[in-house]
């Protein structure tokens, strides 16, 4: 089906040397968009040829401003971003420190808020429509133990899909978002290979698909809603989880 084609459109993938972010950018460039790469460090060699990369720390207040200079400077046309950098820095909340709390915030919210301005400036000046997907979680919608911060800012993310949505829609750019639950990514494979067996056992029974996501599980989602096929959705949340907050309990 060409709705699902991404011929002529380029995107840029935030958080994409690895992971779910690499993931999503490779199915992007597969589907025909010219793709620019991402990552905090400067790693050219872990992405395609054909595509672009750029480094940039997003802890840094003048990284959203100097990453979207850098994008459109590779690709001109750019039209298409996914907003998927984030990570992980909780401890139990009463341990919680300022300077946590700030990176989580800084990293998964206020960069992914000023990347998103900057891109839809670009856009309007331009007169151009375009699609932005950011990357939440489930953790976003359903509290974890020892994660205060992360689930706090995953749940403002689902509503800044909502609000930037509202915001961007009479300028023809659509925002929608992913949900992704457990994932095997780099991010979380200490984590998960020091976790016992016992509690390996007890997601794959709570996950109704029977297993933990891997990164390309992510990825056919945020194709489609970067692509025309999804033309007609804004300020909706893609949940990719396997079923595991489908139920409250799992098989016993």
């Amino acid at each position: 089906m060409k709705g699902f084609s991404l011929d002529e459109h380029a995107a840029l993938v935030t958080g994409s040397s690895q992971g779910i972010g690499f993931a999503i950018a490779s199915a992007l460039r597969e589907a025909g968009a010219q793709v620019v790469f991402h990552g905090l460090q400067w790693r050219p060699e872990t992405i395609p040829r054909d595509s672009s990369y750029v480094a940039a720390d997003l802890m840094l207040p003048e990284s959203p401003l100097r990453l979207m200079a850098d994008a459109f400077r590779l690709q001109p046309n750019l039209d298409t971003l996914v907003c998927n950098a984030g990570s992980f820095f909780d401890t139990p909340f009463l341990e919680m420190t300022r300077e946590l709390w700030e990176r989580t915030v800084q990293l998964n919210v206020t960069a992914i808020y000023f990347i998103a301005q900057e891109f839809a400036k670009r856009l309007i000046a331009a007169k151009r429509s375009g699609s932005i997907v950011i990357t939440t979680s489930t953790n976003g919608f359903q509290a974890e133990a020892d994660s205060t911060a992360y689930d706090t800012s995953k749940g403002a993310l689902v509503m800044l899909i909502r609000s930037l949505a509202i915001s961007l829609a009479d300028h023809g750019i659509r925002v929608n978002g992913i949900a992704p639950g457990l994932i095997r990514t780099p991010l979380n494979s200490k984590w998960l290979e020091s976790r016992s067996s016992d509690l390996m056992e007890h997601y794959n029974k709570k996950i109704l698909l029977r297993r933990i996501g891997t990164p390309e599980d992510c990825a056919g989602a945020a194709v489609f809603l970067c692509s025309p096929a999804a033309s007609y959705i804004t300020g909706e949340i893609i949940v990719i989880d396997g079923g595991l907050t489908v139920g409250q309990i799992g098989e016993i």
